[in-house]
This record gives C-alpha cells, sequence and structure tokens, in this order.
C-alpha cells in the first residue's frame, strides 16, 4: 500500500523542487546567478543557456560578470539579457557584460514578496489538487480492487498528513524568501 502513498509524495515533491527554482530566479537585491537560468542565447542559431557559452562569476555582492568563451557572443549575451525579464541593462565593455543589481526599493521589495506569496499559493494549490487526485485514486480502489474500507481510510490519512507536510515546507519557504526579501 505504500508505493500509492509514495507516487504522491514524488509528486508534491516536485511542487517544491519546482518553487525552489521560480524562487531562485526572484532578485532580492544581491547578485545571483540564477536570475539567468531562464536566459537562452541564439548559439549558432540553437537557443542555448547564457551558463553554457560563458563563465559567469559575481565579484561584488550586486555584481554578475559573463564573460563568453567565444568574444563574437558579447551581442547575442546582451541582446538575450535585454529581452528576458529579469529587468536589469547588461553593460557590455567588448571583454565581458556586467550586470549591476540595484538597491532594491521599499515599494519594489513588497511587489516582490507579494509575487513570493503568489507563487507559494499557486504552489499550495499544486497539492492540494495532488491530494484530490490521490484521495479519488483511493476511492477507486474500493470498487476495482479488494480493499476495505479502513484501508481507504488509512490511506487518506496518510496522504492528508503528506499534503499538511507539504503545505507546512510552502508556508516556511514563503516565509524565508520573503524575509530575504525585505532585508536591507
Amino acid at each position: 500500500m505504500n508505493d500509492k502513498i509514495k507516487e504522491y509524495n514524488d509528486k508534491m515533491q516536485k511542487t517544491i523542487d519546482h518553487l525552489e527554482s521560480e524562487f531562485g530566479t526572484i532578485r532580492a537585491g544581491r547578485a545571483n546567478p540564477h536570475v539567468l537560468d531562464k536566459v537562452r542565447v541564439d548559439y549558432y542559431g540553437t537557443p542555448t543557456p547564457v551558463q553554457q557559452v560563458g563563465n559567469i562569476s559575481i565579484p561584488e555582492p550586486r555584481i554578475i560578470v559573463i564573460q563568453p568563451w567565444e568574444k563574437s557572443l558579447l551581442k547575442e549575451i546582451e541582446k538575450a539579457i535585454q529581452m528576458s525579464d529579469i529587468g536589469i541593462n547588461p553593460t557590455n565593455d567588448g571583454q565581458v557584460i556586467r550586470l549591476v543589481f540595484p538597491e532594491l526599493t521599499e515599494e519594489r521589495r513588497k511587489e516582490l514578496v507579494k509575487d513570493v506569496k503568489k507563487k507559494g499559493e499557486a504552489d499550495k494549490v499544486a497539492i492540494r489538487n495532488i491530494r484530490r487526485d490521490g484521495n479519488d485514486a483511493f476511492k477507486k480502489l474500493s470498487k476495482t480492487e479488494d480493499v476495505s474500507e479502513d484501508e481507504i481510510k488509512q490511506l487518506e490519512d496518510e496522504l492528508q498528513k503528506l499534503t499538511d507536510k507539504f503545505i507546512k515546507m510552502v508556508d516556511d519557504m514563503v516565509e524565508t524568501k520573503s524575509k530575504d526579501i525585505l532585508t536591507v
């Protein structure tokens, strides 16, 4: 019976992993190379992640430096960053591209916290949908297989405990990220 619960545990864990990657792309006033995760550069006709066409370093807390392996890519990387939604204008000095992260205003911090909470809510809804799917699947078991109502009830209880655990994880992640953003 535990295989049935494990399947839903894995789905909920994937939701948590997704939220972590989403939070990684939200900038909190400090340089974080993950803001570039979704940026793709046209590399000989193929959309390629920035991380695969150059070296990314953080020489100072609010600066990211991208040094392409081929100088011909400077313009492409610059264009890709401008087209992305990270909201930072790159500076190109002919050798490297610099991204300078401005200090976040109080208003911008509050907007980011709202965004974090919205993403957290969306993932909590996803976790609850997984629970609902699980409960539906358990109810069907009683009709198709020789499973007692007590066993179904036990599965539903385990799934609810799992759901509570993952909802708490999302709440904790939202809380941590919000504090991180609001800390000046």
